[in-house]
């Protein structure tokens, strides 16, 4: 522990300059992690089931106004209050499209070196939800289990 100590405070203060290279490969590696984090994360927003159209939304908000003000119970009342602002909250979701095109995009420049730089499989890939032809696309190439 005391040979820890006394390296770590031999180390204080004396920072070594990182090469141009060095820079310019994290640069790489936040853009790449950056790319493909926001098309995972617009892969999580797709649901399975009946898409929920603007349309629906506005009908059910609808439904939901009338039910609030003839409400007679006041937990009742409530959950309808919470019901109409989750409902609210999916309207304003809507209007944030997602250019999935430009994601993908983004997904196929960047995931090849992403993967062989940190050992992500096709099949990882593929159990997280990302589309066989996105990953050819990308020039990831399906490999075998062992």
């Amino acid at each position: 522990m005391a040979v820890f100590a006394e390296l770590q405070s031999s180390h204080r203060g004396k920072r070594m300059a990182m090469s141009e290279e060095h820079k310019a490969a994290l640069a790489q590696g936040r853009k790449e992690a950056r790319a493909i984090k926001a098309y995972l994360k617009a892969l999580d927003a797709k649901k399975p089931g009946r898409p929920v159209t603007k349309e629906s939304l506005e009908s059910r908000l609808g439904a939901v106004n009338q039910k609030i003000g003839s409400a007679d119970d006041p937990l009742k009342r409530l959950d309808l209050i919470q019901s109409k602002l989750d409902i609210e909250d999916a309207l304003s979701a809507l209007d944030d499209v997602v250019n999935m095109e430009a994601l993908e995009t983004g997904f196929d420049e960047n995931a090849r070196n992403y993967s062989e730089r940190k050992g992500i499989s096709y099949s990882a890939w593929r159990e997280y939800g990302v589309p066989a032809a996105t990953l050819q696309g990308a020039g990831i190439a399906e490999t075998r289990r062992r």
